[in-house]
This record gives C-alpha cells, sequence and structure tokens, in this order.
C-alpha cells in the first residue's frame, strides 16, 4: 500500500464526522506529513512510495481526534509561528498568522547595538518572547503569564530554539508584570479579547478545546485590556512603547484607552484582512 493509499479510511472518518472531502483530505494530509516527519517538499514527490505498516493505523487515531474538532496543532504538538516550529499544548492559545504582526513591528523599532527591555505579557507558548529574543539580538525579553502550566511550555519552547535570552516569570492574576519592574523599552501582547456574547458563534475548534482564559474577556472583550494598558504605562520608561493585539471592532474604544493612561496613540495597523488589529503606542 502507498502513502497516497493509506489516507483513505482517515478521510473517510472525517467524512462521516461532516467534513467536506476538501477540508478532510487537507487535514489528513497533516496529519501524515507529522507521522512521516516530512516536508512539504518531500509530501510532493513520495506519496506513491510504500507505507509504513502502521501508518494507517496511526492515522485513523488522530483522524479519530479530529473528528471531535480537536485542533490539528493540539494533535501533532506543533504549530509553525515566524517561520518557527512551537511545541503547543491544550494549556495554551495556539500561535495565528494574525500576531505575527506584533513581531512585524517590533522590530521596525529595532536599531543597531540597542538592548532593550522587553517584557511578553501572557506569552502562553511563548511563541513571541522566543522570536523576539532571537530577531533582535542583545535584547532582554521576559514572558510573563498567570498559568504555570502555559510557563511550562515556553520554557521549552525556549531550550528547544535555543532562545537563551528570553526568560519567563510567573504573575498573580491582574499585575501582568514582574513586581517593581519599571524602564521597560518595550511591551507586546496578544491578550484575551473575545467578547463573551461570541462565545457560541466561535469555531467548536476554539471554543472547545483553546484555553478560555486565553480568549475571553468581558462583554467587550476590553476587560484585560482595560487593566493592561495603565500597568503597561507605570513599567514602561519615558518613550517607551506598546505593541497590543486587539479584535474585531475593538479599535474605537482604543483611543480613550490609551489618553486615560496618558499614553499616544501612534496607529492601530490592519491584518491582511483589513482589520484593525495592532495597536502601536508610545509613553
Amino acid at each position: 500500500m502507498t502513502v497516497h493509499e493509506s489516507l483513505a479510511r482517515a478521510v473517510g472518518l472525517l467524512e462521516d464526522a461532516g467534513f467536506t472531502p476538501q477540508d478532510a483530505r487537507a487535514d489528513v494530509s497533516v496529519l501524515a506529513r507529522h507521522a512521516l516527519g516530512w516536508t512539504m517538499a518531500e509530501w510532493a514527490v513520495r506519496l506513491r512510495d510504500d507505507a509504513p505498516p502502521d501508518l494507517g493505523d496511526r492515522l485513523a487515531q488522530m483522524a479519530a481526534r479530529r473528528a471531535r474538532h480537536e485542533p490539528i496543532a493540539y494533535i501533532t504538538g506543533t504549530r509553525e509561528f515566524y517561520g518557527r516550529p512551537f511545541h503547543v499544548t491544550p494549556s495554551v492559545l495556539i500561535p495565528r498568522p494574525e500576531t505575527e504582526g506584533l513581531i512585524d513591528e517590533a522590530l521596525k523599532l529595532r536599531r543597531v547595538g540597542s538592548r532593550p527591555v522587553i517584557i511578553d505579557v501572557g506569552t502562553g507558548s511563548g511563541c513571541i518572547a522566543i522570536t523576539l529574543a532571537l530577531e533582535w539580538p542583545g535584547s532582554r525579553v521576559i514572558g510573563t503569564d498567570v498559568s504555570p502550566a502555559a510557563l511550562e511550555v515556553a520554557q521549552s519552547n525556549a531550550r528547544a530554539l535555543g532562545a537563551d535570552a528570553a526568560e519567563f516569570v510567573h504573575v498573580a492574576a491582574g499585575e501582568f508584570f514582574p513586581a517593581h519592574l519599571t524602564g521597560v523599552d518595550l511591551v507586546v501582547s496578544n491578550p484575551p479579547y473575545v467578547r463573551e456574547q461570541d462565545r457560541e458563534s466561535l469555531a467548536v475548534d476554539v471554543r472547545d478545546f483553546e484555553p478560555h482564559t486565553a480568549l475571553f474577556a468581558g462583554g467587550d472583550g476590553l476587560d484585560l485590556i482595560r487593566l493592561l494598558i495603565p500597568h503597561a504605562a507605570n513599567a514602561l520608561s519615558r518613550g517607551g512603547m506598546l505593541l497590543l493585539e486587539i479584535g474585531a471592532g475593538q479599535a474605537a474604544a482604543i483611543p480613550e484607552l490609551l489618553r486615560t493612561a496618558d499614553l499616544e496613540l501612534v496607529d492601530i495597523r490592519p491584518d491582511l484582512q483589513g482589520i484593525a488589529r495592532i495597536v502601536v503606542a508610545r509613553a
């Protein structure tokens, strides 16, 4: 049996669960590449290779999990972010492409020889903190989180990716920053910002599997952001920058929240879908 032929049972399981044939085949292809350890280039040329004897059973087991709408990233245990593979578990939010906009904006601030202090609030998998530590040599990057389980994932990713400059610190709910830390040059955060009333409209993959504490933030989705902005203002040095990911429809509320904290709104950058996504502010 070839690799291509071994996909059929897993694809059938997903189709029986209501997945379209196109989605079923696409998802099984991702699972199969993971099971085989193949790159996309290998996948393109080796589909007619003989399949390992256990591949069909392994794919069926993974497809059974996917049929319940478990995210593929949790099944494979990995998700790419900014070109690097990050380990993920149900303890952390799955990194998303729009969050890469935070990295893009942060790297616009790089200066030759600069050694900034950067705080990633709500670090989760550590994808933001680790990426900045690797892309901005000389920086001191601290990722904070209220979840010890998330911090374990972040620390594991830092070790795996060689991000020695990334530190991770547990903070209490509502604190955001290590105690007494001031003089910060850059604060970045992808905080929870989903409105509570949008819970039922979320994809099952998100609503039923990803950590709710990393998703939901009150009636308008701004509860955590309201708390975070003044804390960031207190931690930032004069001229320091705040980069914040927000949700669709939230941009109108941001200028007043920043003004109240004596922060200057520089811009709110759109994502690739044209949604106002990345808040850029200055202390």
